[in-house]
C-alpha cells in the first residue's frame, strides 16, 4: 500500500550544512599544545605526534606496526602505541592511507573494536575513519566486515569512539547499497541516542550520519529513524539557535518526513510551530528548508493545512514570496505553499497527518 507523499520536496544543496565528517582530533594539536603535553609528562606523545605529522612513512615501518597488532602476545600498551601510530599516520597523508591498507591493517584494526580495552577500541575505529578518507579504501573496509563492529562501537565505545564510529559510517554509507546494510545492522537507534545525549561534536556527527543513512532511497532507514524517536530531538535542536544544529536537524527532518510515519510524528511532536517560526525568523536557508518541510506535511492533509494556517504561517510566507532578497526558487516554493494552504478543506487524504 502506498503511504508516502507522491512528491519529494528536496533541497538541492546540502554540502555547506554537512561537511565531510572527520572527528579525529588526534592530529589537530597545535605546536603549543604539543609542547604543553610534553611539559606535563607527554614527551613520548610529542615525539609520536611530530613524527607522524611528517611526510610519508616507509612500508617497513607500517608493516612492523601491523605485525604488532596481529601478534596475540603483544601487551596492551604495545597494541595501543601501534594502533595510535597507524591512526596518526593515516590522519593527514593519503599515501600512508593506501600503504596501511596494502599492508593488511584493516582486519586487525577491525578486531580492535571487539577488544576489552576502550582505548584500543577508540584508536581502532579512528584509524578506520582516517583510512576511509581515501575513497579507494572504503570498499576494502566494508568488505572486511567493518560495519557491525563499527555499529557496536556506537553502543559501547568512549565518547570519542562513538563520534568517530558515526563518522566512519558516513564514509561507508557513500558506497552503493551500504546505507541500507548499515541500517539493518542497527546503527540508527544508536545514532538517535548519540543525537539526544552526545557531546556537541557527537550530536553533529550523529546528525550527519543520520542524514547519510536517511536522505537516499532507503525507506526502511527513514522508518527506523522515526521509530527510534528521531523527530523529537530534531525539533528540539531546530528550536534552539544556540545549538548550532538548526540546519542539520532540519535537513534530517526533511529526509524522514518523506514517509507518512515521519509526517505524523512531526505533527504529533509539535513540529508545525517550530517550522512556522523558522519561516518567519530563520536564515534564508532555514526559511527554505522549513518551507519544504511544510510542503511535505501539508500536501496530503487538509487537517495539517488548517493547523499551519492557524499557526500564522501565511503572513511570513507572503512576505517571503514578495521579498526581493529571497532567491527566486525560494519565492516560488513559498508561493506554492500559500496556494496549497488556500485549497478547500475537502477530499480524502492518505496517512500523512490525519483524516478529514
Amino acid at each position: 500500500m502506498e503511504t508516502d507523499s507522491p512528491r519529494s520536496f528536496g533541497y538541492s544543496d546540502t554540502s555547506s550544512a554537512f561537511s565531510d565528517c572527520n572527528s579525529d582530533r588526534s592530529g589537530e594539536f597545535s605546536p603549543s599544545s604539543i609542547a604543553a603535553a610534553a611539559g606535563s609528562g607527554g614527551a613520548a606523545l610529542q615525539r609520536l605526534l611530530l613524527s607522524c605529522a611528517a611526510a610519508e612513512s616507509s612500508d617497513e615501518v607500517i608493516r612492523t606496526l601491523v605485525s604488532e597488532l596481529e601478534s596475540l602476545s603483544s601487551p596492551v600498551e604495545s597494541l595501543r602505541r601501534a594502533a595510535l601510530e597507524l591512526r596518526l599516520l593515516a590522519k593527514h597523508n593519503p599515501e600512508n592511507r593506501l600503504r596501511i591498507v596494502a599492508a593488511g591493517a584493516v582486519r586487525p584494526l577491525i578486531d580492535l573494536l571487539s577488544h576489552a580495552d576502550p582505548v584500543l577500541q577508540e584508536h581502532g575505529v579512528t584509524a578506520l575513519l582516517n583510512l576511509s578518507l581515501c575513497d579507494e579504501n572504503k570498499s576494502i573496509i566494508a568488505a572486511s566486515g567493518a560495519i557491525r563492529p563499527v555499529v557496536r562501537c556506537l553502543k559501547t565505545g568512549t565518547a570519542a569512539a562513538r563520534e568517530n564510529a558515526a563518522c566512519t559510517l558516513v564514509r561507508l554509507a557513500q558506497l552503493d547499497g551500504l546505507a541500507a546494510s548499515i541500517g539493518r545492522a542497527g546503527a540508527i537507534p544508536l545514532l538517535v541516542s548519540l543525537l539526544e545525549s552526545g557531546t556537541p561534536r557527537g550530536k553533529k556527527d550523529a546528525s550527519t550520519a543520520l542524514y547519510a543513512l536517511c536522505a537516499g532511497s532507503s525507506r526502511d532507514n527513514k522508518i527506523r529513524a522515526v521509530e527510534a524517536g528521531v523527530v523529537r530531538p530534531l525539533l528540539d535542536l531546530m528550536a534552539d539557535p544556540d545549538s548550532g544544529m538548526v540546519d542539520k536537524a532540519a535537513f534530517v527532518l526533511n529526509a524522514v518526513i518523506v514517509t507518512a510515519e515521519g509526517r505524523v510524528a512531526a505533527v504529533d511532536e509539535g513540529g508545525i510551530p517550530v517550522l512556522v517560526e523558522m519561516v518567519e525568523v530563520g536564515s534564508p536557508r532555514q526559511k527554505e528548508i522549513a518551507t519544504l518541510c511544510l510542503l511535505q506535511i501539508c500536501e496530503d492533509s487538509s487537517v495539517n493545512r488548517l493547523m499551519v494556517v492557524r499557526e500564522g504561517a501565511i503572513p511570513p510566507l507572503v512576505a517571503l514570496s514578495q521579498s526581493s532578497a529571497a532567491k527566486p526558487k525560494l519565492r516560488t516554493k513559498a508561493e506554492a505553499l500559500i496556494e496549497m494552504l488556500r485549497q478547500p478543506r475537502s477530499g480524502s487524504v492518505r496517512a500523512g497527518g490525519g483524516s478529514q
